[in-house]
């Protein structure tokens, strides 16, 4: 029998998750054996990541805060009010294509609950393309205790309910970022928190029917060479994974939102595509395992051709995972430029943002072969110490 003090363990599952039977027998034996028992959402779960994980399509990352979403439209010289936020967001998810390359779309909550300029749920624009609703719920980074130069993500307080409520609301995944800076450290502190952090909330997402989008980002500030970057990402992505597993995390109804494995974007020496892909590739296969259906690439601050001619080199053999992306700025740069906040300008605009779409789904299949990209796709978008 399982003694009293291992069941009393702080990284044991709920009751409700087990399932305590026994086994049949001819000796009449007493032994109890203990299996895990996936809670009520497990299919849907699975279900849900391998849709967002299927072939040609990625992520539109459209999370941006309010007051990040007000930069951009600064940038562009609109004022940051609702109905500027509301119009940028309808342009952005109402191309007629957009389904066939895009599969999900992480959302802020104020959009989870607009409705675009012509009075249409946001949700319902998507689900009728058949791309996945999901939610960003991390609260933010705070400075982490005792440090200035690192910092933490909060906001798995009350963070159950918050999952429920976005469920209902038609959401199905949910994305959490954490980061962690080379150039500080990273200290051990800093490590263990993210990948606590980054566990827990998954385990929390799935209890309450959202796949969970995990997200530890290497930030790309620094001057250190990618050798330093594969080095640190070894010892995060351990740390993540041996805590969502003491977590019960199910790896099947998981995402994996990393970042390339580059050097740092202050360092001289620069890495072509296909050292990017050898040395993430090279990472994926130490780390994670063959369970998880999709690693959706962040950007991190690549132009929009670098974060496509890497992901399109990562895909040239098969891999165990459908390897793709989940990008912000890298889809929606261009898109923003061309429509400078103009009515007439909305329909160039979608083009723009779609053919972005076309190039991504292109690398994700491994056919993109970077002919006839413009000026403006190809110029760096890295912002030191970058947050929203």
């Amino acid at each position: 029998m399982a003694s009293a003090t291992l069941l009393k363990s702080s990284f044991l599952p709920r009751k409700t998750e087990w399932l305590n039977t026994a086994r049949p027998n001819t000796n009449k034996s007493s032994a109890v054996v203990f299996s895990v028992r996936a809670g009520s959402y497990a299919d849907e779960l699975v279900k849900t990541a391998k849709t967002i994980a299927s072939p040609g399509r990625g992520i539109l990352a459209m999370d941006e805060s309010n007051a990040t979403c007000g930069k951009r439209l600064a940038s562009i010289g609109l004022e940051n009010t609702e109905a500027n936020r509301q119009a940028y967001r309808t342009l952005l998810v109402t191309p007629t294509e957009l389904g066939n390359y895009i599969s999900g779309a992480i959302l802020f909550e104020e959009t989870l609950y607009q409705s675009t300029t012509d009075g249409k749920k946001i949700v319902d624009v998507l689900v009728e393309q058949k791309i996945v609703p999901g939610i960003k719920v991390d609260k933010g980074l705070v400075p982490l205790a005792g440090s200035n130069d690192e910092s933490w993500c909060q906001g798995l307080d009350g963070l159950a309910s918050r999952c429920a409520a976005y469920y209902q609301q038609g959401a199905r995944f949910a994305k959490w970022r954490t980061v962690v800076s080379i150039p500080n450290g990273p200290s051990a502190l800093a490590v263990k928190e993210a990948a606590w952090g980054l566990a827990r909330y998954a385990a929390i997402s799935q209890d309450n029917g959202l796949v969970p989008i995990v997200e530890p980002e290497i930030l790309l500030d620094g001057h250190h060479g990618i050798e330093r970057t594969f080095e640190v990402a070894q010892k995060v992505w351990a740390e993540v994974f041996f805590y969502m597993a003491e977590n019960n995390v199910m790896f099947e109804g998981i995402l994996l939102k990393p970042s390339m494995v580059t050097p740092g974007a202050e360092c001289e020496e620069k890495a072509t595509p296909e050292q990017v892909a050898e040395y993430t590739l090279k990472l994926l296969k130490r780390r994670i395992p063959p369970a998880v259906p999709g690693i959706m690439f962040l950007s991190g601050g690549q132009s929009e051709v670098e974060a496509t001619l890497n992901l399109n080199a990562m895909n040239q053999s098969p891999n165990p995972w459908h390897i793709s992306f989940s990008y912000a700025r890298a889809l929606q740069n261009t898109c923003l430029k061309t429509w400078g906040g103009r009515p007439e300008n909305v329909k160039a605009a979608q083009d723009a943002l779609l053919l972005r779409a076309k190039a991504n789904s292109l690398a994700q299949l491994g056919k993109y072969s970077g002919e006839g990209e413009s000026a403006e796709a190809k110029k760096g978008m890295f912002v030191k110490n970058w947050s929203y």
